[in-house]
């Protein structure tokens, strides 16, 4: 029979794409996927350590699991991801029953450490960053986002780790500087992933738009021509990116929302602090008034642009006047969702040293304010779409009436309408005729 594996996910898309990666790696070595975690044979944490309860949430996790291994002994658990790299050897020695940790630049390692620790029966620790080898190892290892969840769009990893040394953040440390992938690889894994039937392509990197590949011919490419290039591909009907850094968004790619109708209008630009101050603090390397004018561009090439952004509340020393400016620049953006949390201190990281006087409860309120405002920009940006017709990339059944169908706009929408199996994998243009909380409602537009 067998042996089957159990992977829980945490934090970003990288690590779901990374996720999917481990499954087809263990798949090549006979394993099977479950959902059941009292089931499995190997239990694997892909982790993140960009926030603080995140983190700890996977020590609690192993705790969950640590009876399971009581009752099996041959039970394999294993910590990934960027948990791992930040804390390695020290994993184990909290808990003395995990028998694998890895990095994010070692996931590929993952069947030789499965092999090296049923053979000398001890715990193995790889959290090393041998640089381009993870993509060397990945580049012919399929996307099992195309034959799971959702077969229309998928993933797809283009570069790893960052050299802005943002003084909050710990992503330089535990996934390590920079790093594009080889052009001719990523374009085979999209030419893979379209002959699958895919036809919607996430282009993933922490600063993803910092992308410097080199082509078969040795010459370096940036992110602009990577979208070209796969926008070229007849079968892909709509390209996204993700992460971006203001500091990166160049005039080549600015020009790609104006000349290449297949890169879907929403743009997810981490700002992070509406106050100068802050944002010198933070080491973000641009102002208030420069994060403005690339707005202002990025709109003049897509008048239609929907952003999205990320927002740290209450860094150290943050005034009040200093949110009210975070307030100020969500008002003249106009943003469409966010991820936005209170500021939580990474070990390692300069913030970490800083001195933090706000009251919590002043935090919190704070955040609450904060996320009010981009929730009621976004339903405003809901209700402004009933009446338009929107090109929709059919994801499948609906999670709430398996009678209709959902899929998703340009601007990230999910849209629920009735509709034909036979349109699942497909584009297809609705009507919106309605904006509720959390999506929108629609009507196959007949000809």
């Amino acid at each position: 029979m067998p042996q089957k594996a159990f992977i829980r996910t945490f934090g970003c898309q990288m690590n779901e794409y990374d996720t999917d990666k481990m499954f087809e790696l263990l798949g090549r070595q006979g394993m099977e996927r479950t959902e059941s975690v009292e089931e499995a044979d190997l239990i694997l944490f892909n982790t993140c350590s960009v926030r603080e309860k995140p983190q700890e949430k996977v020590f609690h996790e192993l705790g969950r699991v640590r009876r399971l291994k009581e009752k099996k002994p041959a039970l394999l658990i294993g910590v990934g991801g960027c948990v791992a790299s930040q804390e390695g050897e020290a994993i184990v020695r909290r808990a003395p029953y995990v028998d694998l940790v890895f990095g994010p630049q070692t996931l590929h390692r993952l069947p030789e450490l499965i092999a090296a620790r049923r053979a000398t029966g001890r715990a193995q620790v790889d959290v090393s960053f041998p640089e381009i080898e993870k993509f060397d190892r990945l580049a012919t290892v399929g996307n099992t986002a195309a034959e799971g969840r959702n077969a229309v769009s998928a993933f797809v990893s283009v570069m790893e780790g960052c050299s802005k040394f943002c003084t909050y953040c710990i992503v330089p440390y535990t996934r390590g500087e920079e790093i594009s992938r080889p052009c001719d690889d990523v374009l085979a894994e999209v030419q893979r992933l379209a002959a699958q039937g895919v036809r919607e392509v996430t282009l993933l990197g922490q600063n993803v738009n910092a992308y410097r590949g080199q082509t078969a011919d040795g010459d370096s490419v940036d992110l602009a021509f990577l979208i070209e290039a796969i926008a070229a591909l007849p079968q892909i009907e709509r390209i996204r990116f993700t992460t971006s850094h203001p500091c990166e968004m160049n005039e080549r790619l600015i020009d790609c929302f104006a000349t290449v109708p297949k890169l879907a209008g929403h743009l997810h630009l981490p700002v992070q602090s509406g106050s100068d101050r802050v944002l010198a603090a933070m080491k973000r390397g641009y102002t208030v008034l420069e994060y403005k004018s690339l707005v202002r561009k990025l709109r003049a090439a897509r008048p239609d642009l929907s952003l999205s952004s990320d927002f740290i509340v209450s860094f150290p020393g943050e005034t009040a006047a200093d949110f009210e400016q975070t307030l100020a620049l969500i008002d003249a953006i106009g943003f469409d969702s966010s991820f936005s949390f209170i500021f939580s201190p990474r070990p390692g990281t300069p913030a970490a040293e800083m001195a933090d006087a706000t009251p919590p409860a002043e935090k919190a309120e704070r955040l609450a304010r904060l996320q009010q405002r981009i929730e009621a920009q976004a339903a405003a940006i809901s209700r402004a779409m009933v009446g338009s017709v929107q090109h929709v990339l059919v994801e499948g059944r609906a999670r709430k009436d398996a009678h209709e169908l959902a899929g998703r706009t340009a601007n990230n929408r999910v849209v629920n309408f009735p509709g034909s199996e036979r349109l699942i994998g497909h584009g297809v243009d609705v009507t919106i005729t309605a904006a509720l909380p959390h999506s929108l409602r629609g009507e196959v537009l007949t000809r």
